[in-house]
């Protein structure tokens, strides 16, 4: 029942849904959560947004669902979210068979009848060099936003500890989180700005909070997927090339520097005794990541500390600190074309509910591997 104004409340809204959820049988998460993000140069008004929203839903099969669509600008440009509900007013499950190969295939659509900015399109276009994250300059996570999906989608590598050195080039961290539930464990990420040295600053934010395309899934996916292109795709001679000019140079700084010249950032992992025990590379040319020992014993991590480090045969690493080159400028484009367009988010509300913030009270143990701060 509408209110006598014609303006429903939150409360008349979630009165709508209560039948559903009482009738509902088996579907444990019957909530969906839905983000349309036009590009910021679609102006679009309320009134088209609300139609592009009916239209959106009556395509995926939710038209007859109550929902809810509300517009949002948290992620600095207007778009809408609808909340819905995956079951019928029988309580059955509605079907979202290949649902989001449907959701795509429907945002093209709406593209197109909407003479909107095309995601395919824009995806193609060249993008502009990915600006560092600063904290002091507020709106966090449009910010690491701005260089996550990017990075996601432009450059490969093939763990988190790759993806993590590459995102530190831009003050930028992420973690795993894991949460046990009736024995069953889950799993996600969260992302956190850093400073100048690398320290997390600021609240994590959930990678659902950001969206889909960048969470534990998907980076799950992002691993396999590279492993198999770099499988067929060996580190091109030039950067091989390239170190080894830089090796020859007779400090750490002219070496990183030597790096970045030609478009290659160096992760160096050392421990308080300033034993280089680890290396990441990243190839801005060819947007690759991957360790030293991956091109040879001459460009590892021991070379680089018998060069660059401290020799201290028997003592046991410890703290790492990071040390990093600078990462080359591209030519200008357009960054926004690497960002989703028109995505779909769809997951279960409240949305993948990870556990708290593991930037909380830290905990000591033994170092196995480089890490940010």
């Amino acid at each position: 029942m509408e209110p006598a104004d014609g303006n429903p409340t939150i409360q008349h809204c979630m009165r709508s849904f209560e039948p559903y959820l009482a009738a509902n049988r088996r579907t444990e998460k019957p909530v969906i959560h839905i983000s349309l993000n036009p590009h910021p140069d679609d102006v679009l008004t309320d009134e088209q947004l609300a139609a592009i929203g009916h239209e959106y839903m009556e395509k995926m099969g939710y038209g007859n669902q109550p929902y809810i669509i509300y517009r949002h600008e948290d992620i600095g440009r207007p778009h809408i979210h609808i909340v819905s509900l995956r079951i019928d007013e029988e309580g059955k499950k509605i079907n979202d068979y290949k649902e989001w190969q449907r959701s795509t295939s429907v945002c093209r659509e709406l593209e197109r009848k909407y003479h909107l900015l095309s995601a395919e399109k824009m995806k193609q276009r060249e993008s502009l060099p990915l600006t560092v994250v600063d904290y002091h300059k507020g709106d966090i996570k449009h910010q690491i936003a701005n260089v996550v999906k990017p990075v996601m989608q432009e450059y490969k590598f093939q763990s988190i500890k790759e993806f993590r050195a590459l995102l530190g080039l831009f003050h930028v961290t992420v973690e795993e989180t894991r949460k046990t539930i009736d024995g069953k464990t889950y799993h996600g990420l969260v992302y956190a700005a850093t400073d100048e040295k690398g320290e997390r600053v600021g609240v994590a934010i959930k990678s659902s909070k950001i969206g889909k395309s960048i969470g534990y899934e998907a980076l799950q996916k992002k691993f396999v997927k590279s492993k198999q292109w770099m499988a067929k795709h060996p580190i091109p001679q030039e950067t091989k090339e390239a170190i080894a000019t830089a090796l020859k140079q007779d400090t750490r700084e002219g070496f990183l520097r030597a790096l970045g010249t030609r478009g290659i950032a160096a992760m160096l992992y050392e421990n308080v005794a300033g034993v280089i025990y680890g290396v990441t590379y990243i190839d801005h040319t060819s947007q690759t990541v991957f360790k030293g020992s991956a091109l040879g014993k001459e460009y590892s991590a021991s070379i680089i500390n018998r060069q660059y480090g401290v020799l201290l045969p028997g003592k046991e690493e410890e703290e790492p600190h990071l040390h990093q080159s600078e990462p080359e400028r591209k030519e200008p484009g357009l960054v926004e074309g690497l960002l989703d367009v028109f995505s779909l988010e769809s997951y279960p509300y409240p949305a993948e509910d990870l556990p708290q913030s593991p930037y909380g009270k830290k905990k000591k143990r033994k170092r196995r591997g480089p890490r940010l701060g």
